[in-house]
């Protein structure tokens, strides 16, 4: 779940909505998990020059300190996860989002094969910011390959080119349809967004509406009006069935969600061989 918006407290996003993500961690609808228990994370953005975050492998439904914290936490952007493993160790260091400087970096989805092109992917990391890779999950590696491609200067780019990257390597390896992702990732300042896969069915992946268009289309919610006006949010799930709320990002799509328009544009990866 990724939010965008006035400052508000992570307990209303977490804990409030019907489907929250925290009821999702352990009834899930859409995903290939049906619970997800493999640890929470979450990264928000508030005083410091960097985003915070709080991470633990207690399933999300359990942890008594994200309670806590989610109480305090009031933040204008906050990327939140459950995992479900798709076979890396169930440690700290691999839980979601994954942090470089300004930059916060969710996945749902895996990279197929990974531990068969995990030395080519890796190795082509910028040695700068290798030693920066703390776990041994293909979403993390993934996000040092955005980076190394240009994330910070070019996000549509550089994820383009990182995702064709792992194709040809996938290609080069005998690995077909290498790629299941989508990802939520931020500076803090604007929230990108992509829906892809290898074989061009991808995990589910929403946007909500524009919450003055909400509010005219549901008078009768009262969290609506409590919501500020650039609230927006994207979601791997609905977080509460309402007619006209939800818009499904398309298939091979990016875009950068935020008050007003939505700029919805074509995914292909790039070789960049």
């Amino acid at each position: 779940m990724a939010y965008s918006g006035e400052p508000i407290l992570a307990d209303d996003l977490l804990f409030r909505p019907e489907h929250s993500l925290i009821d999702q961690s352990r009834n899930s609808r859409l995903g290939e998990s049906t619970t997800n228990g493999d640890g929470f994370g979450m990264g928000w953005y508030g005083e410091g020059s960097e985003p915070a975050v709080y991470k633990s492998i207690e399933p999300a439904w359990n942890d008594s300190n994200l309670r806590e914290i989610a109480r305090q936490v009031r933040t204008p952007m906050l990327l939140a996860h459950v995992r479900y493993s798709t076979g890396t160790a169930v440690q700290r260091s691999n839980c979601h989002p994954f942090r470089h400087g300004r930059w916060l970096w969710v996945h749902n989805g895996l990279l197929r094969g990974f531990r068969d092109m995990r030395r080519d992917l890796l190795m082509a990391v910028d040695p700068a910011l290798f030693p920066d890779i703390e776990g041994s999950t293909d979403t993390e590696a993934l996000f040092y390959l955005a980076l190394t491609f240009g994330l910070v200067d070019d996000p549509f780019g550089a994820v383009a080119r990182a995702v064709g990257f792992v194709e040809d390597v996938g290609r080069a390896t005998g690995i077909e349809r290498p790629v299941q992702m989508t990802v939520a990732t931020t500076d803090g300042e604007s929230l990108y967004v992509f829906r892809y896969s290898s074989e061009r069915s991808s995990r589910s992946l929403f946007f909500s509406t524009e919450i003055s268009q909400l509010r005219a289309l549901h008078p009768e919610v009262e969290v609506l009006r409590e919501l500020g006006d650039s609230t927006r949010f994207v979601v791997s799930e609905p977080l509460r069935d309402l007619p006209g709320a939800w818009n499904e990002v398309p298939e091979s799509s990016a875009a950068i969600v935020g008050a007003g328009a939505d700029a919805i544009r074509p995914f292909t990866p790039i070789s960049p061989s």
